[in-house]
């Protein structure tokens, strides 16, 4: 899927839900899947015979571990992901790579139908995928400088960002998705659900700075013993 093509989602229609413990997928991320359990390979082989869509969901609480392979509550907010490239092994199973679309929330949950294995649900957008850059502007600059200041400089993709973040190529918005995609730890599902559920790219540009307020603290609590566990003549560069 390029950058300048656009995904149309059909809210009218029920769309498939593959819950998962954490919010996995946010809209511009991308992730590799392998499916093998037979409900989802059904799932696959049908949304692959349609417009290839999936909505990524998360369990609600821990019940879902005692009935994971029941009908466990599911959390309002998803990501609608579009397939973009699939194969499909011998066996049945298959592996995805999934780019997010959008986020939805569930309006209504179908009720089982005799040979469907998996869930679906009808769905309903949330937010403004199309926020203007004035609008983010001052979020956009403050990232920047976030990421070009030690010791945020330090991390992986900091010099990327901070490039696309200068530059006017990629819209502010877009750049939030990906930086929440990138730095919200999967771990941390409390608040990488929070920020799929948010409609506001505002208040998930301050969630994305948040979260790298505190990966600086971390770093430059952790740079003593960095410099201490050095052997000397050695560099940690």
């Amino acid at each position: 899927m390029s950058a300048n093509e656009v995904v149309h989602v059909n809210f009218a229609k029920p769309i498939p839900v593959f819950p998962l413990n954490t919010a996995t997928l946010l809209p511009h991320g991308i992730i590799q899947l392998y499916i093998f359990e037979p409900r989802y390979r059904q799932m696959v082989k049908d949304v692959l015979d349609g417009p290839g869509q999936i909505a990524m969901g998360v369990f609600e609480g821990e019940r879902w571990k005692r009935e994971y392979h029941g009908r466990p509550a599911i959390r309002p907010a998803v990501c609608i992901g579009q397939i973009v490239h699939h194969v499909q092994h011998d066996d049945g199973t298959y592996d995805l790579v999934l780019q997010g679309i959008c986020r939805a929330r569930i309006v209504k949950e179908e009720a089982p139908v005799e040979g469907r294995l998996y869930r679906t649900a009808f769905l309903e957008p949330i937010g403004d995928a199309n926020v203007e850059d004035d609008v983010l502007g001052e979020h956009r600059a403050k990232l920047a400088r976030m990421l070009g200041e030690s010791p945020l400089t330090d991390l992986r993709n900091s010099e990327g960002f901070v490039q696309y973040l200068k530059g006017g190529e990629i819209p502010a918005n877009v750049l939030i998705e990906l930086l929440g995609y990138t730095f919200l730890p999967m771990d941390d599902t409390a608040a990488r659900y929070a920020f799929l559920a948010e409609p506001d790219p505002r208040d998930r540009a301050e969630m994305v700075e948040d979260a790298l307020s505190s990966i600086a603290r971390l770093l430059k609590r952790a740079a003593p013993q960095k410099q201490s566990d050095a052997p000397k003549g050695c560099s940690w560069n």
